[in-house]
Parts: structure tokens; sequence; C-alpha cells
């Protein structure tokens, strides 16, 4: 209670809090949910990843740092042997399907629409900011949806989470553990060892190369970590600061062509699983790299146009 009640935290912070909260609530009950399944092959390693998972995110913030990442090792155990499977689930049929859109009809949309809607109003309330206004979007489209058809109720969202969460398997934390990926990098002074290795490869006072080098190293970067947002802050301070900035680049203009670099580098690897695995998983797809196969062409065109769009922008 002592954290709602500090004026240090903004209101946005406060509602960000909640919605981890009842975000581990779900995926808890997702854990509980596999494990009454009697269906599934291996609902008690489902069970310890999912409640594991869900106790990080309700708790993490007054829990220990030694304690949540022994949580997230153990979590980890079931994922690793393969232990974190579905049961049977209830999808909806085709004939359920084909009623309720011609009961709500293209009016499905709103819902998707009023999350975009509350996360730029968000974004212009600097003490609210755009991730507590998409929260606030995702309350106001689940009630949306309770006033188009009242078969919506609260255990309806549960179950059909837990369905999703399921579907995605363990692949669904793989975004959350990268994104901290890039914080650990630049802690442990990655950047700087960058830094060092590109100096004996980069001339001294050459923008161009060093433009050249930073955009294909944001592609490459993010490839590895599955986050362009993880690949800027390394990057940055390895090669962007001291070969490109220093010698009187646009900082703005850098900063945002170096994250569309980096989403070149998302199109092509599994490691941006949000993308490029989860689809996958969702629409059942054959072939498991299929999305990738897909991108490279257009990833490939796209870094070209970047780079070149940076060394005239800049």
């Amino acid at each position: 209670m002592a954290f709602f009640m500090d004026p240090a935290n903004s209101i946005g912070v406060k509602i960000l809090e909640i919605f981890y909260f009842v975000m581990g609530i779900i995926v808890v009950y997702t854990g509980v949910r596999n494990l009454r399944d009697k269906t599934n092959l291996a609902r008690y390693g489902t069970f310890v990843f999912w409640t594991l998972m869900g106790v990080v995110l309700a708790f993490g913030r007054w829990l220990p740092p030694a304690v949540s990442g022994a949580i997230i090792v153990l979590m980890v155990v079931p994922a690793i042997f393969r232990r974190v499977k579905t049961g049977e689930s209830s999808v909806p049929s085709k004939d359920e399907i084909a009623r309720n859109f011609g009961k709500i009809g293209m009016k499905v949309f709103a819902p998707a629409l009023s999350i975009g809607v509350f996360a730029v109003i968000g974004a212009l309330m600097p003490k609210v900011g755009a991730l507590a206004g998409c929260c606030i979007g995702v309350v106001v489209s689940a009630l949306i949806l309770m006033s188009m058809n009242r078969v919506n109720k609260p255990i309806v969202f549960l179950d059909d989470s837990e369905r999703l969460l399921s579907a995605m398997s363990p692949v669904s934390m793989l975004p959350m553990l990268l994104a901290s990926l890039g914080a650990i990098f630049t802690q442990a002074g990655v950047g700087g060892v960058i830094s060092k290795l590109v100096g004996g490869v980069i001339p001294k006072g050459n923008m161009t190369i060093g433009i050249i080098v930073f955009a294909l190293g944001m592609m490459l970067f993010t490839m590895v970590m599955g986050n362009a947002f993880a690949a800027i802050t390394v990057l940055t301070v390895g090669i962007g600061a001291p070969f490109v900035l220093a010698f009187g680049a646009n900082p703005t203009i850098v900063g945002i062509l170096a994250l569309t670099c980096g989403y070149c580098g998302t199109l092509m690897t599994p490691m941006a699983a949000n993308f490029n695995i989860v689809p996958v998983a969702l629409l059942e797809m054959k072939d498991r790299m299929g999305v990738i196969r897909n991108q490279i062409l257009p990833a490939l065109v796209m870094i070209v146009v970047q780079i070149a769009y940076m060394l005239i922008a800049c």
C-alpha cells in the first residue's frame, strides 16, 4: 500500500502495477486450469511453469531480486524438459463464430481500436504514459465486448486468456526476457567492448562507414537479441555515439532510423518470438520458419533503403 500512496510514483506506474498483478492472477489461473485438465499429459510441469510466472508478474516488485531470480530458474526447468503442454482446448465452433459475426459484424474491431485510442491519450499525458493508457484501453475493450454480447462474462475472458497462453506455450515469456537483455548487456560493458573492436575497422572520422556499420550492426544484433529496443542501447554506446553522433549527426534522425534498421533484423529471427514464432503456434502452421522465410527479402530491401536514407538525412 505504501507504493500506491507514495507521491513519487506517477499515476501511470501505479496503473501498470495493478495490471501486472491482474496479469499474474490470469497466468496463475492458467497453471491451475492446466493442473485440473487430465487430458494434459504434462499437467504438473505446466502448472509449475505458469504458476511461478504468475507469481513473478504479480509480486515481482516486492520480491527480493534473488528470490525472483530463483523462481525464474525453477520456472524454466519444465520448459527445458518439454513438460509444458496443453490439453483439450474449447475452441469456438465454426457455427458459433458465424453467429457471432452475424450479430456483431465489423463492430468487433471497436475494442481493438479503443486500445490504440487510449494508448495515444495516455502518451499525451506525461503522468500516465502510453503503456498505462494501453492497459486502460484493454479494460474499455473488455467492457465493449461485454456490451456487445452478454455471454462475455469475466470467466469467458479468463478461459480465453488461458487458451491463448497455453497455445503460445513457454515462448510467451521470451519477449520479457529479451527486453531485459539490453540493460544487462549495457551494465556488463558489452557496448564498450564492441566500441574497441569496431574502432579497429572504421577509419577515424569517417561517418559514412560508421553509419553503415551502425545500421548493419543494429540489424544483426537485433537478430541475436530479438528486440531492437534491447539492441539499440548496446549498439548506440558501442558504435552510434563514438562513430556517428560524435561527428555531428542528428541524434533524433539517427535514433529513429537505427530502430528501423533493427526492425529489419526482427523480420529475420526466431528470437523475435512475438512476431515470428507466436503466430506460427496460433495458426498451427506446419512450417515453423514459414513467417521468417517470407520476410527475408523485404527485410534485405528495407535495410538498404534505411542505410541510404540515413546517409542522406545525416
